[in-house]
């Protein structure tokens, strides 16, 4: 059954709602530091704890108004709070709002990703050990190369998706990162303290150096790795592609009862997961560029990476996301053909086993060049001939059977003397 894979959760950290918040719990993280600190009575900052709240209706009408989306927000906030609101926002200015609250639902963002990441590695390696010793051909340059396995494929997805793990969460502890310094960074009307308390009670580290704004270089390295994620998902996506294509059919995206390939031809059956993932990725490498460009503020800040952000951070981590979600399901439900895979490695008479046949010629004295030569022309007149059949060509060339018996020639069309170090590759990715 082919699932929708909408994921509501990451579309609501998003919303104004949680941004909204996560401004509030920033603002009463930085009261409770300036109570902790003596500048805020108790009897204030419990005000503050039990009244602080908005309206999103009402800072919609205020920021009409005022053209300034904190100022209405806190003058919302304001209202409920009343006489102890003077100590909400003490020598901060609005970037040390926006950038440490955007750290906050990058935070709950990552935690969603981090899950989605190590379910796509669960659903690889089902389908690794599933499939350790289902023979496929491998190819380069998309030509018929030599045996492999679809285990072994799905052995590299893996090994690639670890990665994307190690630079995923390497990423996401970085943009952990706040700030509370004041209009350029420098504490002018606020204590260093405020921040580093203030950033610890709500999971983040301070900036070591900041200015108006966390710099941006730390928001681009964590869109260049959900662009490598995505990338490497169409990495994936593409082969399944090729694998599809009716005159190869080695493995088909799940095809659920009732679901139409086509308007007009009924009897297709279309990679459509596949060909969506290509797509998102595209989208999610666009935004990793307009992030690149955010990075070159003038002097302390401008805020040319505002309008950006609004758009790039929600859009990559609900693509994240949905990819992931749709990629598992994808593997999940995708069939594999083993008789498929074997009818292909057996085309024009086992092409594919040539090079065996050419190291057994020359362990029997004959030069790399001739015995290259010998091979070759055997696999060319097969090639491509509907009645091209390589191994009959060999035993047919009596320069092959001077050298080797029918045995040894039907050796070198075994496969498994091809695969007999596949359990070492698996060791590696510790399966």
């Amino acid at each position: 059954m082919i699932e929708r894979y909408s994921r509501p959760e990451m579309a609501k950290i998003w919303e104004a709602e949680n941004k909204y918040n996560c401004w509030l719990e920033v603002e009463k993280a930085a009261c409770r530091a300036q109570n902790m600190l003596g500048n805020i009575p108790d009897e204030a900052l419990k005000d503050i704890e039990t009244k602080a709240n908005f309206n999103l209706k009402r800072i919609e009408e205020i920021e009409e108004e005022v053209k300034h989306d904190v100022i209405a927000f806190l003058t919302s906030v304001a209202e409920y709070v009343g006489e102890s609101s003077r100590y909400i926002h003490i020598g901060m200015t609005s970037s040390d709002v926006l950038d440490t609250a955007m750290a906050l639902q990058l935070k709950q963002a990552n935690e969603l990703i981090d899950r989605d990441i190590n379910a796509v590695i669960d659903s690889i390696k089902k389908k690794a050990i599933e499939h350790k010793k289902t023979v496929c051909i491998g190819r380069s340059h998309g030509i018929h190369a030599e045996p492999t396995t679809f285990g072994h494929k799905m052995c590299l997805w893996l090994d690639i998706m670890e990665r994307n793990k190690e630079r995923f969460q390497a990423a996401a502890e970085e943009i952990r990162v706040g700030m509370i310094s004041g209009p350029v960074g420098t504490y002018s009307n606020i204590s260093p303290e405020i921040e580093e308390i203030a950033c610890k009670e709500l999971g983040l580290k301070p900036a070591r150096v900041s200015t108006q704004v966390i710099q941006r270089d730390i928001h681009a390295n964590y869109m260049q790795v959900l662009a490598l994620i995505a990338t490497t998902i169409e990495q994936f996506v593409i082969e399944l592609r090729h694998l599809q294509r009716t005159e190869v059919l080695e493995v088909e995206e799940g095809f659920s009862k009732g679901q139409k390939g086509s308007s007009a031809m009924p009897h297709k059956k279309n990679p459509i997961s596949a060909e969506n993932l290509t797509g998102l990725a595209r989208l999610i490498r666009s935004n990793s560029f307009a992030a690149l460009e955010n990075i070159p503020l003038w002097h302390e800040r401008d805020i040319s990476h505002s309008s950006v952000e609004r758009v790039i951070f929600p859009d990559n981590t609900i693509l994240m996301d949905y990819m992931l979600n749709r990629f598992k399901g994808l593997i999940d439900n995708l069939q594999v053909y083993p008789e498929n895979m074997q009818r292909n490695t057996r085309l024009y008479g086992g092409v594919i086993y040539s090079q065996k046949v050419m190291l057994a010629l020359c362990n029997k004295g004959v030069l790399r060049e001739d015995a290259y030569r010998i091979v070759q022309e055997s696999a060319h007149q097969a090639w491509n001939n509907p009645e091209g059949d390589f191994k009959a060509n060999l035993i047919n060339d009596k320069r092959v059977t001077e050298k080797l018996s029918l045995e040894e020639i039907n050796k070198c069309f075994e496969p498994e003397e091809y695969l007999k170090n596949i359990n070492k590759i698996y060791e590696r990715v510790n399966i």
